[in-house]
């Protein structure tokens, strides 16, 4: 079982972050370039994140489109996050894309509090 579980909450169709996806690939991931969908880049996360933390870490992937979870629909009336939505072990962070190293940041912040 996962001891850190990444959830990206999204819509199907939207961008990966709030930045174009261009030649510097700041987000850490390469195999998405240029899609610069959220769809693409999430599949190059969890890919990323198998090869550096095996089975240690679960990427979940949450699309509102055709509805939201209560648990989502609090975080977004309390905290009003940019999409997509970065939780790890449910917990909100503030990254607001897909970033491998910012995300990486927080795994091992999880895993050192477990």
């Amino acid at each position: 079982m996962a001891e850190v579980t990444v959830e990206i909450v999204g819509l199907q169709e939207s961008e990966c972050g709030p930045f174009p996806c261009d030649e510097t690939r700041s987000c850490g991931l390469e195999t998405c370039y240029p899609s610069n969908n959220l769809m693409d880049a999430i599949s190059a996360l969890r890919d990323e994140l198998l090869a550096a933390y095996g089975d240690t870490v679960e990427v979940k992937t949450t699309l509102i489109d055709e509805g939201m979870p209560d648990y989502v629909r609090e975080i977004i009336e309390e905290r009003h996050p940019p999409i997509p939505i970065i939780l790890v072990n449910g917990r909100l962070t503030s990254i607001g894309r897909i970033s491998l190293d910012l995300i990486k940041e927080e795994i091992d912040y999880a895993l050192e509090e477990s």
